[in-house]
């Protein structure tokens, strides 16, 4: 089995919150994350796909088409965008890393032409990091 890494940056702003909880409860939660002026991040993707490598080409996916898949389905909605007002696919979930990776699996899961998705890592800083393997969890979304 072959693991296969394509990275993208993307910047963009977003604001934790729950619009069920009360204003202080939403800043015990979450701090200087629930200013209601957004912050930001400077995010980095990371999108792993595993399989075995075409005979013919000796690709397991050719990662020219890797680019343009993240691209057009993650990086062209997110890039320099609030978060919480911007992306459609976003509207009504708490952009917290652990749910926008799950969103972004759900996105890629099936776009891939060859391989598998094996893992995406998401790091919000460059001390905080996600990383997912496509288990199964209902993320709620709230109006």
């Amino acid at each position: 089995m072959v693991y296969i890494t394509r990275r993208i940056t993307f910047s963009a702003a977003h604001r934790l919150f729950n619009p069920t909880l009360t204003d202080s409860e939403n800043e015990l939660i979450y701090d200087k994350c629930n200013n209601i002026n957004y912050h930001g991040h400077n995010y980095h993707l990371e999108v792993t796909v595993k399989g075995i490598p075409n005979p013919k080409t000796g690709y397991l996916i050719d990662l020219k088409l890797l680019k343009k898949i993240i691209h057009d389905e993650i990086f062209m909605h997110v890039d320099h965008k609030n978060l919480n007002l911007d992306v459609p696919f976003l509207t009504g979930v708490i952009t917290s890393v652990e749910n926008l990776i799950a969103i972004f699996w759900d996105i890629l899961k099936d776009k891939l032409p060859s391989g598998e998705l094996h893992k995406i890592k998401i790091w919000e800083t460059e001390n905080n990091m996600v990383e997912y393997f496509g288990e199964s969890f209902e993320i709620p979304r709230y109006e």
